[in-house]
């Protein structure tokens, strides 16, 4: 008698280790993604207020100090603050293109951010502008200006949203989407959605409930 081959473990093993990967590296991701693109945005939203530059405008009567926030300096920040918070939600509301169209939204939203930002750390425009409704001439010039890091903060807000886009980009397809398979019934638990029951033909007022609802009762 021959002896029987014994069935290769190795073989068997492979393929079904691969699709396991994949669930367990979308996890890892979506871990990394979320806390870092809402932690973007927050940061971005509270660094964008405090103040950025300051400087003084020079009178007559002597010096005049002016200071000025990020929103002042731009509005670009704050507001690719909200849209890519927005992004971060929606990436899970879609499948596919529309989940790639938000991720590259996320993405270029937070790569805004981070240059809005650093060109606005040596912007003077709005502290002059602050300046001259102070003095009330146009054109006047302030001195001894200084910058915060604060533009900075800002802009590192900025590039963890941009890290959050990026892996919605490279990992987001294998994440996981909103689904409408299940809603809340009547009584308040959830659970798959049924057609409703047929009416009882031999109930007058089921007949009539189903004719206000625009069925036909005898379907």
């Amino acid at each position: 008698m021959s002896a029987v081959p014994q069935p290769r473990t190795d073989a068997a093993t492979a393929p079904a280790s691969a699709p396991a990967a994949a669930p367990r590296s979308a996890k890892r991701s979506l871990a990394l993604a979320l806390p870092a693109g809402a932690a973007g945005a927050g940061l971005t939203l509270f660094a964008a207020g405090r103040t950025w530059a300051t400087g003084t405008a020079v009178l007559a009567q002597g010096e005049l100090p002016r200071s000025v926030t990020g929103n002042d300096v731009t509005g670009v920040p704050g507001a690719l603050a909200v849209v890519g918070l927005a992004a971060l939600v929606a990436v899970f509301a879609v499948r596919r293109a529309g989940r790639i169209a938000i991720a590259a939204l996320l993405t270029l939203s937070g790569l805004g951010i981070a240059v809005a930002s650093a060109l606005g750390n040596s912007d003077t425009s709005a502290l002059r502008d602050k300046a001259s409704t102070a003095v009330g001439l146009a054109g006047t010039d302030v001195h001894h200006v200084t910058h915060t890091p604060w533009p900075w903060v800002t802009a590192a807000g900025g590039l963890l949203l941009l890290s959050a886009g990026l892996l919605a980009l490279l990992r987001g397809r294998h994440w996981p989407a909103m689904s409408g398979r299940y809603e809340r019934t009547p009584d308040g638990a959830r659970g798959p959605r049924r057609a409703p029951a047929p009416p009882d033909l031999d109930r007058p007022e089921e007949i009539w409930k189903s004719l206000d609802r625009g069925e036909d009762p005898t379907r």
